[in-house]
C-alpha cells in the first residue's frame, strides 16, 4: 500500500465536499467554500490530500496565522479508517505549519467523537478547553493543542 499526502487540487474539490457531507453531516462546508480555499483563495488557509493507492482517502485544512496553526477539518474516507491516513495528514499539516512559522498546532473536536480523541491523544495533544454547547446541535467542543512537529 502506497500513502501519500499533497497539496490538494481542483479536481478533488467534489472528492471533498462528497467527504464532508459524510464526515460533518450537521456542518459540511459547502463546494463553493471548499473550491476557493483549495484555489488558494481563502487567506491562511491551505488544503491537503491523502491518498492511498492513487485513490482519494482523505483531506485536512490548516490555518497558519503567525506562530499558530488551526487545524480546521481532517477527515478519512470510510474504507480508509484506521490505516494510518490521518497519521499521515497530520504530518503534512505539520510540515506546512512549521515551513509558514507556526509552533502549536490547535483543534476542536466534539466530546463525543471518541475516536478522534483517542488518535489525537495519541498523536500527542493535551485538552487545553472545553467549549460549551459550540455545536449546533448542542455537543461541546473538546479544544487541544500540542507543538508542531518538525518534520525532517
Amino acid at each position: 500500500m502506497t500513502l501519500s499526502v499533497r497539496p490538494a487540487e481542483p479536481e478533488d474539490v467534489d472528492a471533498i465536499a462528497d467527504l464532508e457531507l459524510l464526515a460533518f453531516p450537521l456542518d459540511p462546508w459547502s463546494p463553493t467554500l471548499i473550491g476557493e480555499g483549495v484555489a488558494g483563495r481563502v487567506p491562511t488557509t491551505s488544503y491537503f490530500v491523502a491518498e492511498q493507492d492513487g485513490r482519494f482517502a482523505g483531506y485536512a485544512a490548516v490555518s497558519v496565522v503567525q506562530d499558530v496553526a488551526e487545524l480546521q477539518r481532517i477527515a478519512t474516507a470510510p474504507r480508509e479508517r484506521r490505516t494510518g491516513v490521518a497519521v499521515a495528514l497530520l504530518a503534512g499539516v505539520d510540515g506546512h505549519a512549521a515551513a509558514g512559522g507556526a509552533e502549536r498546532l490547535l483543534l476542536e473536536v466534539r466530546d463525543d467523537n471518541v475516536g478522534a480523541l483517542a488518535l489525537y491523544r495519541r498523536e500527542g495533544f493535551a485538552e487545553i478547553a472545553r467549549r460549551a454547547g459550540y455545536y449546533r446541535d448542542g455537543t461541546d467542543a473538546v479544544v487541544l493543542e500540542r507543538f508542531v512537529r518538525m518534520t525532517p
